[in-house]
Protein backbone atom coordinates (compact mmCIF):
# COMPACT_ATOMS: atom_id res chain seq x y z
CA UNK A 1 0.00 0.00 0.00
CA UNK A 2 1.48 3.57 -1.19
CA UNK A 3 1.46 6.55 1.23
CA UNK A 4 1.20 9.98 1.36
CA UNK A 5 5.14 11.46 0.12
CA UNK A 6 6.83 12.60 3.40
CA UNK A 7 10.42 12.78 1.24
CA UNK A 8 11.10 15.24 -1.19
CA UNK A 9 12.14 13.78 -5.30
CA UNK A 10 15.63 14.11 -4.26
CA UNK A 11 15.46 11.90 -0.86
CA UNK A 12 13.00 9.56 -2.77
CA UNK A 13 14.78 8.65 -5.65
CA UNK A 14 17.90 8.02 -2.53
CA UNK A 15 15.79 5.64 -0.72
CA UNK A 16 14.90 4.06 -4.38
CA UNK A 17 18.62 3.37 -5.10
CA UNK A 18 19.30 2.38 -1.64
CA UNK A 19 16.37 -0.22 -1.68
CA UNK A 20 17.48 -1.06 -5.30
CA UNK A 21 21.10 -1.40 -4.14
CA UNK A 22 20.64 -3.52 -1.17
CA UNK A 23 18.21 -6.23 -3.11
CA UNK A 24 20.78 -6.63 -5.41
CA UNK A 25 23.55 -7.16 -2.91
CA UNK A 26 21.37 -10.30 -1.24
CA UNK A 27 19.73 -11.37 -4.41
CA UNK A 28 20.97 -10.36 -7.29
CA UNK A 29 19.75 -8.58 -9.87
CA UNK A 30 17.00 -11.45 -10.64
CA UNK A 31 16.06 -10.36 -6.99
CA UNK A 32 14.86 -6.84 -8.10
CA UNK A 33 11.69 -5.70 -8.95
CA UNK A 34 9.74 -2.47 -8.32
CA UNK A 35 7.24 -4.22 -6.09
CA UNK A 36 9.96 -5.34 -3.55
CA UNK A 37 11.96 -2.09 -4.02
CA UNK A 38 7.95 0.06 -3.10
CA UNK A 39 7.56 -3.02 0.00
CA UNK A 40 10.67 -2.05 0.99
CA UNK A 41 10.56 2.21 0.79
CA UNK A 42 6.76 2.44 1.82
CA UNK A 43 5.19 3.57 -1.49
CA UNK A 44 3.20 2.57 -3.99
CA UNK A 45 5.61 0.69 -7.50
CA UNK A 46 4.12 3.92 -9.04
CA UNK A 47 6.29 6.22 -7.32
CA UNK A 48 8.73 4.52 -8.59
CA UNK A 49 8.19 5.40 -12.44
CA UNK A 50 7.64 8.97 -11.26
CA UNK A 51 11.08 9.33 -10.11
CA UNK A 52 12.93 7.23 -13.17
CA UNK A 53 11.90 6.35 -16.55
CA UNK A 54 11.88 2.60 -15.76
CA UNK A 55 13.29 0.00 -13.86
CA UNK A 56 16.69 -0.28 -16.30
CA UNK A 57 16.88 3.06 -15.60
CA UNK A 58 17.29 2.50 -11.58
CA UNK A 59 19.31 -0.53 -12.50
CA UNK A 60 21.74 1.88 -14.39
CA UNK A 61 22.41 4.50 -11.58
CA UNK A 62 22.73 1.69 -9.20
CA UNK A 63 25.44 0.91 -11.28
CA UNK A 64 26.56 4.69 -11.21
CA UNK A 65 26.74 4.23 -7.98
CA UNK A 66 29.41 1.15 -8.57
CA UNK A 67 31.23 2.95 -11.08
CA UNK A 68 31.91 6.13 -8.53
CA UNK A 69 33.18 3.85 -5.79
CA UNK A 70 35.50 1.54 -7.47
CA UNK A 71 36.83 4.75 -9.41
CA UNK A 72 37.43 5.78 -5.85
CA UNK A 73 39.51 2.56 -5.11
CA UNK A 74 41.24 2.98 -8.24
CA UNK A 75 42.32 6.79 -7.92
CA UNK A 76 43.18 6.04 -4.11
CA UNK A 77 45.46 3.13 -5.52
CA UNK A 78 46.77 5.20 -7.60
CA UNK A 79 47.84 8.32 -5.14
CA UNK A 80 49.31 5.77 -2.71
CA UNK A 81 51.61 4.20 -5.69
CA UNK A 82 55.09 5.07 -6.73
CA UNK A 83 54.58 5.57 -11.02
CA UNK A 84 56.53 2.25 -11.87
CA UNK A 85 53.86 0.42 -9.60
CA UNK A 86 50.60 1.94 -10.51
CA UNK A 87 49.67 -0.38 -12.77
CA UNK A 88 50.22 -3.30 -10.52
CA UNK A 89 48.16 -1.42 -7.57
CA UNK A 90 45.74 -0.54 -9.74
CA UNK A 91 45.59 -3.98 -10.72
CA UNK A 92 45.42 -5.24 -7.32
CA UNK A 93 42.72 -2.80 -5.90
CA UNK A 94 40.13 -3.47 -8.92
CA UNK A 95 40.47 -7.45 -7.42
CA UNK A 96 39.71 -7.02 -4.13
CA UNK A 97 36.82 -4.90 -4.66
CA UNK A 98 35.15 -7.55 -6.87
CA UNK A 99 35.39 -9.75 -4.41
CA UNK A 100 34.58 -7.74 -1.28
CA UNK A 101 30.79 -6.16 -3.42
CA UNK A 102 30.76 -9.30 -6.14
CA UNK A 103 26.65 -9.07 -6.75
CA UNK A 104 26.97 -5.09 -7.32
CA UNK A 105 30.39 -5.81 -9.77
CA UNK A 106 28.34 -8.56 -11.17
CA UNK A 107 25.81 -6.59 -12.28
CA UNK A 108 28.04 -3.96 -14.46
CA UNK A 109 27.92 -7.60 -16.80
CA UNK A 110 24.86 -9.02 -16.37
CA UNK A 111 22.20 -5.92 -17.07
CA UNK A 112 21.98 -5.11 -20.48
CA UNK A 113 19.68 -2.50 -21.99
CA UNK A 114 16.18 -3.70 -23.70
CA UNK A 115 16.21 -3.93 -27.19
CA UNK A 116 19.79 -2.92 -27.94
CA UNK A 117 19.30 0.22 -26.15
CA UNK A 118 22.34 2.08 -25.83
CA UNK A 119 23.47 3.47 -22.42
CA UNK A 120 23.26 7.30 -21.64
CA UNK A 121 26.29 9.37 -22.05
CA UNK A 122 27.09 10.22 -18.86
CA UNK A 123 27.48 6.31 -18.18
CA UNK A 124 29.79 5.95 -20.91
CA UNK A 125 31.90 8.61 -19.20
CA UNK A 126 32.02 6.90 -16.59
CA UNK A 127 33.43 3.76 -17.82
CA UNK A 128 35.83 6.32 -19.63
CA UNK A 129 37.00 7.94 -16.35
CA UNK A 130 37.93 4.20 -15.14
CA UNK A 131 40.04 3.72 -18.15
CA UNK A 132 41.86 7.02 -18.28
CA UNK A 133 43.19 5.32 -14.59
CA UNK A 134 44.56 2.72 -16.25
CA UNK A 135 45.84 4.90 -19.27
CA UNK A 136 47.78 6.76 -16.70
CA UNK A 137 49.18 4.40 -14.59
CA UNK A 138 50.49 2.98 -17.97
CA UNK A 139 52.40 6.69 -18.50
CA UNK A 140 55.90 5.04 -17.62
CA UNK A 141 55.96 2.90 -20.00
CA UNK A 142 55.63 4.29 -23.01
CA UNK A 143 57.11 7.38 -24.64
CA UNK A 144 55.88 10.81 -24.74
CA UNK A 145 52.80 11.35 -27.06
CA UNK A 146 52.30 7.58 -27.76
CA UNK A 147 48.53 8.10 -26.50
CA UNK A 148 47.05 5.57 -29.33
CA UNK A 149 49.27 2.66 -28.28
CA UNK A 150 48.96 3.53 -24.44
CA UNK A 151 45.03 3.58 -24.43
CA UNK A 152 45.12 0.06 -26.78
CA UNK A 153 47.59 -1.08 -24.12
CA UNK A 154 45.14 0.36 -21.35
CA UNK A 155 42.25 -1.64 -22.76
CA UNK A 156 44.21 -4.94 -23.69
CA UNK A 157 45.95 -5.36 -20.36
CA UNK A 158 42.59 -4.38 -18.07
CA UNK A 159 40.40 -7.38 -20.44
CA UNK A 160 43.00 -9.52 -19.38
CA UNK A 161 42.86 -8.40 -15.41
CA UNK A 162 39.47 -8.73 -15.56
CA UNK A 163 39.28 -12.11 -17.15
CA UNK A 164 41.11 -13.43 -14.06
CA UNK A 165 38.48 -11.07 -11.46
CA UNK A 166 35.60 -12.65 -13.47
CA UNK A 167 37.03 -16.39 -13.24
CA UNK A 168 37.86 -15.64 -9.03
CA UNK A 169 34.50 -14.30 -8.28
CA UNK A 170 32.51 -17.34 -10.18
CA UNK A 171 34.86 -19.66 -7.67
CA UNK A 172 35.72 -21.22 -11.27
CA UNK A 173 39.54 -20.04 -10.84
CA UNK A 174 40.17 -23.21 -9.51
CA UNK A 175 39.33 -25.07 -12.80
CA UNK A 176 43.02 -22.92 -14.27
CA UNK A 177 45.20 -23.39 -11.16
CA UNK A 178 45.10 -23.96 -7.47
CA UNK A 179 46.88 -20.14 -6.79
CA UNK A 180 45.16 -17.46 -5.53
CA UNK A 181 44.01 -15.08 -8.24
CA UNK A 182 46.61 -12.19 -6.53
CA UNK A 183 49.54 -13.65 -7.91
CA UNK A 184 47.65 -14.53 -11.28
CA UNK A 185 46.56 -10.53 -11.45
CA UNK A 186 50.50 -10.01 -10.47
CA UNK A 187 52.24 -12.73 -12.65
CA UNK A 188 50.14 -11.03 -15.70
CA UNK A 189 50.66 -7.07 -15.14
CA UNK A 190 54.25 -7.91 -14.67
CA UNK A 191 54.34 -10.08 -17.69
CA UNK A 192 53.13 -7.08 -19.91
CA UNK A 193 54.54 -4.54 -18.64
CA UNK A 194 58.12 -6.36 -19.21
CA UNK A 195 56.37 -7.11 -22.87
CA UNK A 196 55.82 -3.41 -23.22
CA UNK A 197 59.52 -2.52 -22.16
CA UNK A 198 60.45 -5.18 -24.71
CA UNK A 199 58.68 -4.05 -27.42
CA UNK A 200 60.07 -0.01 -26.71
CA UNK A 201 63.55 -1.21 -27.01
CA UNK A 202 62.91 -3.02 -30.42
CA UNK A 203 61.57 -0.02 -31.61
CA UNK A 204 64.70 1.82 -30.87
CA UNK A 205 66.99 -0.29 -32.77
CA UNK A 206 67.93 0.09 -36.34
Amino acid sequence: MGRRSTHTPDQLRHLILDAAQAIIETNGLAGLSAREIARRIGYSPGTIYNMFENLDDVVLHVEARVLDELDARLAGALDRSAKQDQARELAQAYLAFTHERPKLWNLLFEHYMPGGTDTPAWYQQKLELLMTRVETALEPHFAPGADESRKRAARVLWAGVHGITSLSTANKLSNVTAEAAGPFVADLVTHYLAGLRASASAGDKP
